[in-house]
């Protein structure tokens, strides 16, 4: 098969061929506009011709010359001349016609390969960020009480230690507070565990609503809660900050068709004047609320002759 750089072609000819491919565009334009109902097209730039359109138009000028072609046998002077030329455009047209077809195949395979890799990816991405979802409801559940979505208490520990080391490189000051609610075992004996669940996660959310953004409450357990308290101004700032605690969780709670009433004991212990780890503030803070609840004062701050 002769490639077109060996085809030589006189201008003559190459006018006709051209004249004729125009027609048949114009002819394959024509029959596209009219199928338009059933043919969809590749997309293409303006004033190009569609990719799977070439096919036609290839078959169709490969006929007329070879007509052509067979016409110059019956010429009298020219035909036999011109012929030849004739025919290696039929075969040029025809290596054409092969590379399209091969481009186009290529083209499609392209084409589903990169649909097939964006699907995946789309998966993959979707995997991913179930993954990550999954991740932070680990990481959220392992850090915080399943029941009042309070830090528990590994997390509040984890708090206590990182703000004591805050501290030890400064001077700032620290606080633990130990809550324990009075009658909490009444509410249960008397209404059922889910009541008391109830009423501990009012509790829960009125400590969170009343602490500042800085302090961190948790739940260590049953009816117990502990806070931390960042740079309290004074000891008399503390006491006014620890009031509202005790007036936040003991005002009335309705639970459903039930109005019940809890009372907090806190044990206060702060730092460093109570201790520097945080084992020691927590125990001696909770030595304080034992005292608080003994005397049945609302709250107590740590003192060694009462509580050691």
């Amino acid at each position: 098969m002769l490639s077109l750089r060996s085809s030589r072609v006189s201008p003559p000819v190459l006018g006709a061929i051209r004249q004729q491919g125009r027609a048949l565009r114009r002819a394959e334009s024509a029959r596209t506009q009219a199928g338009r109902t059933t043919v969809v097209a590749a997309p293409t730039a303006p004033g190009e011709m569609p990719l799977q359109d070439w096919a036609a138009l290839f078959d169709a000028v490969t006929e007329r010359l070879q007509r052509l072609a067979g016409r110059c046998d019956t010429a009298p002077a020219a035909g036999p001349a011109l012929r030849l030329p004739l025919q290696e455009c039929v075969d040029a047209l025809r290596q054409l016609h092969q590379r399209a077809e091969e481009t186009l195949q290529r083209s499609t395979q392209l084409r589903a390969e990169l649909a097939a890799a964006q699907a995946q990816l789309a998966g993959t991405r979707t995997e991913l960020a179930h993954t990550q979802i999954g991740r932070r409801r680990a990481e959220h559940a392992a850090a915080h009480d399943a029941l009042t979505q309070l830090p528990n208490r590994s997390h509040f520990h984890e708090r206590l230690a990182a703000s004591l080391a805050g501290a030890h490189a400064g001077t700032a000051s620290l606080a633990v507070l130990y809550l324990d609610l009075d009658g909490f075992k009444r509410i249960n004996d008397e209404h059922g565990h889910d009541m008391g669940d109830a009423t501990l996660c009012i509790v829960a959310q009125r400590l969170a609503c009343a602490l500042r953004a800085e302090d961190t409450v948790c739940r260590l357990g049953g009816d117990e809660f502990a806070c931390l308290l960042v740079a309290p101004a004074s000891r008399e700032q503390l006491s006014k900050l620890v009031c509202k605690l005790f007036d936040a969780v003991a005002a009335p709670l309705q639970v459903g068709a039930l109005q019940l009433s809890v009372q907090p004991s806190i044990g206060i212990a702060m730092y460093p004047d109570d201790g520097v780890t945080g084992a020691t503030l927590l125990q001696r803070a909770d030595a304080a609320m034992f005292r608080a609840k003994r005397r049945q004062q609302g709250y107590a701050f740590f003192e060694r002759l009462s509580d050691s």
